[in-house]
């Protein structure tokens, strides 16, 4: 199968290019693939109906930039996928709470934390955030046919 066909981009980068590409993910502990994802989920799209997407960008500022790059370097999370999103919605069932991420126009996560985890990190809908993912295996399921 052709790779155009399975997801795949190539594009051709000048050599200033790909030593900022470079710098970067040394700099963030992130693969090339992680920080051109991000980049294209970031990418406004606009909607007819609603107007500009709201999603959030990747940094609003060099502050926010410098932030996170902070808080790479003082967790040294090992886990390589780091989605950044926006907190849609907040269902508390007992000790637990099931958190909706918009992380891209259309796309959204869910994620089970503790109750005490929302309280301690004041989170609440309308909050940018990270999902941080670590996971050694995905499997997929479809209905016996």
């Amino acid at each position: 199968m052709p790779r155009k066909s399975q997801g795949w981009i190539t594009f051709q980068a000048s050599e200033e290019e790909r030593k900022i590409l470079d710098g970067y993910c040394q700099r963030t502990q992130r693969s090339k693939t992680d920080i051109l994802r991000e980049l294209v989920r970031s990418l406004e799209q606009p909607d007819a109906a609603t107007g500009p997407s709201e999603m959030p960008t990747p940094f609003k500022d060099e502050r926010e930039e410098q932030e996170f790059l902070a808080v790479q370097r003082d967790f040294a999370i090992s886990a390589r996928n780091l989605l950044r999103g926006k907190i849609t919605a907040i269902a508390i069932d007992g000790v637990n709470a099931e958190l909706t991420l918009a992380i891209a126009p259309g796309v959204e996560l869910v994620a089970i934390i503790t109750v005490a985890s929302v309280e301690r990190m004041k989170l609440a809908v309308g909050k940018e955030v990270y999902a941080v993912v670590k996971s050694n295996s995905v499997m997929i399921a479809a209905i016996a046919p």
